[in-house]
């Protein structure tokens, strides 16, 4: 009996061990799952915050320029009124009614040309009678001049005549006997006759002469002046009705457009109205105002970019030919003139265009691509700029910029020229991200 309690007893303690150990082994294998779920959470953290990481700082693809030394100008703008090089509004100079005259607008015409043509029968018929009194007056003039008895005239004119001829005898009579009497053919008796003969000859020349000059001067001076002036007017009368007959065919004075026609064939014209406006646009000038202050850098023979505001029209180059010598008080502007040749006649006159200088200019400056400077405010003369080094890594840096373009921009301070500059991309990058540069494509161009 006390043998079997002791075998219970053993039996007890066995079983007991054998619970022990089995609540050993399952708090081992406890601890370690509870040690292996922590590794494994620890493991899976680290590996969310080293991809968390690699998010934050991913590389950005970024196309780069290199920043280089070149020539830059500060380009000055004004818009200005297209001119044509000649114009000319043709009016009448008489009061008639047009004749003749074609619809001239819009159409060429050549200096010298018939544009129209007055009514003019009434100037024709007063020129017929002007010619009628001319005549007239010429006629009176002339037997005023010649005297009023036309018989004792050539009866005068007949003695004169006789005169002469007596003298030239009696001259030659003269040298015969002087020649004989140098040789002794005759006395000196008779040489003397004939010198006798030569000198009556001659003191009734001079008196025939002396008669038809003081028939002459017997006319009365005062009427021979009134037939003279009325002589005069009647000329003057014929002169001026010519003058007016021209003024009845109307011609361009120039070669050019007809750009305004204001009467036609059938309508009265009045003298002085214009009938119509001639331009010749084959060169037109580009008159535009400038700010007097910017104009002190201008000089004649400066390269100019015109742009006409019709957007049909492409952009135009050209040089200044005028500098204006004053200033508009008004608004204080000088006007520049600049001449383009337009035989295809895309410009019209009185057109708006949009006229730009390039001054200040420099050739050796620190120039980018204006896309890569990210200014402070659109005038604001300081903005950063993305510079990539050697790693690939941007840098935000500061600069200051002076003259400006469209599509460059001078950096004064902040680079020395040859850095690599991030001009697409560059928008809110953050200062020290990694980058992956892409030549820019116009770069790409230049390289062989």
């Amino acid at each position: 009996m006390i043998e079997r309690n002791e075998q219970n007893m053993d039996d007890d303690l066995r079983r007991a061990r054998i619970v022990r150990q089995r609540n050993i082994v399952l708090i081992v294998g406890s601890a370690l799952v509870v040690i292996l779920l922590v590794g494994l959470v620890i493991w899976r953290l680290r590996r969310s915050a080293h991809e968390a990481e690699t998010e934050v700082t991913p590389t950005v693809s970024v196309k780069v320029v290199k920043a280089e030394r070149g020539s830059i100008a500060t380009p000055i703008s004004a818009v200005g009124t297209i001119w044509p090089r000649e114009k000319a509004d043709v009016g009448a100079k008489i009061s008639a009614q047009i004749k003749k005259m074609a619809l001239l607008k819009n159409k060429l015409v050549h200096a010298g040309e018939v544009i129209a043509v007055l009514e003019s029968r009434d100037l024709e018929a007063q020129r017929a009678e002007a010619v009628v009194a001319l005549n007239e007056a010429r006629a009176n003039e002339r037997s005023l001049i010649t005297g009023t008895i036309p018989k004792t005239n050539a009866e005068d004119q007949k003695a004169l005549l006789d005169a002469r001829a007596k003298v030239n005898n009696a001259r030659a009579t003269y040298e015969r006997r002087r020649a004989l009497f140098e040789r002794g053919g005759i006395s000196k008796k008779d040489l003397e006759a004939s010198q006798l003969d030569l000198t009556t000859a001659e003191d009734e020349l001079r008196l025939q002469e002396q008669t038809v000059a003081l028939r002459t001067r017997s006319l009365n001076p005062n009427d021979r002046a009134l037939a003279s002036a009325r002589t005069a007017q009647a000329q003057q009368r014929v002169a001026t009705l010519d003058a007016q007959l021209s003024y009845a065919t109307i011609r361009s004075p120039i070669t050019g457009i007809v750009t305004d026609q204001f009467q036609y064939e059938g309508e009265f014209a009045s003298a002085g109205g214009k009938l119509v406006t001639i331009a010749d646009t084959s060169t037109v000038i580009v008159k535009a105002p400038f700010a007097d202050t910017a104009v002190a850098e201008l000089k004649t023979g400066d390269t100019v970019t015109v742009v006409p505001t019709d957007s049909s029209a492409e952009e135009m180059h050209g040089q200044i030919t005028l500098l204006g010598r004053s200033s508009d008080p008004t608004n204080r502007t000088v006007e520049v003139w600049v001449t383009l040749a337009n035989d295809d006649g895309k410009l019209r006159a009185n057109g708006a265009a949009q006229v730009t200088v390039l001054a200040n200019s420099k050739n050796d400056a620190i120039v980018v691509p204006a896309s890569a400077v990210t200014l402070e405010t659109s005038d604001a003369n300081e903005g950063t700029v993305m510079v990539v080094d050697a790693q690939n890594v941007a840098h935000e840096t500061k600069v200051t910029i002076g003259i400006r373009t469209v599509d460059k921009i001078e950096i004064v301070d902040g680079l020395k020229g040859g850095e690599t500059v991030v001009v697409e991309g560059n928008y809110a990058l953050p200062d020290g991200t990694k980058v992956e540069p892409q030549a820019n494509a116009e770069d790409a161009d230049k390289e062989p």
